[in-house]
């Protein structure tokens, strides 16, 4: 098959290592490495695309900064490290995307974040704002505050999840290799690049390396993990080396990586996803006005609510039925019910004097909404 090109996507989600960004003996950033990478995320932006960044490097910067010896650190000294790296991490990324005009607007999550639909809703809105402004979301891991037991431990797999919660249509991995190789290309000469796969299978994880082996060691299989996260969420994902100076320029040019390639798109993987796997915690039920805007591929505002129905917390899913008590579709709702019970049939601007905070505008976004009759594909 042939492989995509990186013009034709529009949401990207840029993965960067410690490794490619930090020079271990300094201790510092690789200040002409990122500025290259800077100048091809501008490109990206003038051209209109919509980029995200996660960036590891608050651990090895704080560690330079506090002077702290080589040598595994224990779970509160890296706590530690990270608060003090993750001022510096964000001032570099503002630097060098403001250099361009481009505002920078840090995120740290932890693995609920990702996991809770209630913290998945926060963090999808956050950036769903940015990308709005224009600004260029920065994730990383929020290593102050997750252990052991609540962390993704790599960004690989991070990276991945941030991609699906955003809708991205493509995720890159800029690593220390150029893709995934049939063999370790460290320990056979005759290894070859494969360009484009298809699916992952059994025989692809297997290239990546059993557990504990020196090619898993260097991240392969972490970097697998993240493919199969990536394309069941609908989001096309590539590993490219970040060891050249202006690495997307080169992708963009056809330089050698490996694609993975999902059957979906963002939509269809996140409507699935609301559609058929998760249990309904409640109902709303609508008047016909209502009913007529969301088949018109609108979101559901509180004032075309007229019951509600359930114990739900926001970020549950909920069946909305028409006035007739026939089921519409299924959505992600922004409002506990005892809130939605409050503000049901009030225009939006009633909603802050109701609840005397700020809520969302709409009782379910479109986005987070499956209308029955729509086609998977489509967005409603």
């Amino acid at each position: 098959m042939a492989q995509p090109a990186l013009k034709n996507f529009h949401r990207i989600v840029v993965k960067v290592g410690s490794s490619l960004l930090i020079d271990s003996e300094a201790g510092e950033v690789k200040a002409s490495w990122l500025a290259a990478l800077a100048a091809d995320l501008a490109k990206l932006h003038d051209e209109r695309r919509e980029v995200l960044i996660v960036s590891s490097g608050s651990i090895a910067l704080g560690r330079s900064r506090l002077k702290l010896p080589r040598g595994p650190l224990k779970l509160e000294d890296s706590q530690a490290a990270a608060a003090v790296g993750q001022i510096a991490l964000a001032r570099i990324w503002s630097e060098v995307l403001g250099a361009h005009g481009i505002d920078a607007g840090q995120i740290l999550v932890t693995l609920q974040d990702t996991e809770e639909r209630r913290r998945y809703l926060n963090a999808r809105a956050t950036i769903a704002k940015l990308l709005e402004w224009r600004a260029v979301p920065v994730i990383n891991e929020n290593d102050t505050v997750a252990t052991n037991e609540i962390r993704y431990g790599d960004n690989d797999r991070l990276a991945a999840r941030v991609a699906t919660m955003a809708s991205a249509d493509l995720l890159i991995l800029l690593s220390d290799i150029d893709g995934l190789y049939d063999a370790p290309p460290a320990q056979n000469p005759d290894a070859k690049l494969i360009p484009v796969v298809e699916t992952v299978t059994a025989e692809i994880e297997a290239m990546a390396g059993a557990a504990g082996s020196e090619l898993s060691r260097g991240g392969m299989r972490t970097k697998i993990e993240a493919a199969k996260i990536a394309t069941t969420g609908g989001t096309h994902m590539l590993i490219a080396s970040g060891k050249i100076e202006h690495p997307l320029g080169a992708i963009a040019q056809g330089a050698p990586c490996t694609w993975f390639l999902t059957p979906a798109n963002p939509v269809t993987a996140r409507k699935r996803w609301i559609a058929g796997s998760l249990e309904p915690k409640g109902t709303l039920t609508i008047d016909a006005g209502a009913v007529r805007a969301l088949r018109a591929g609108r979101s559901l505002l509180p004032a075309g609510v007229i019951r509600v129905d359930g114990q739900f917390a926001r970020g549950d899913a909920v069946v909305v039925r028409g006035p007739d008590t026939h089921e519409i579709g299924r959505g992600l709702v922004a409002y506990d019910a005892e809130d939605a019970e409050k503000i049901k049939g009030h225009s939006s601007p009633d909603v802050m004097i109701i609840l005397g905070l700020s809520g969302r505008s709409e009782m379910i976004h479109r986005d987070d909404l499956v209308v029955g009759g729509t086609r998977l594909g489509e967005t409603t």
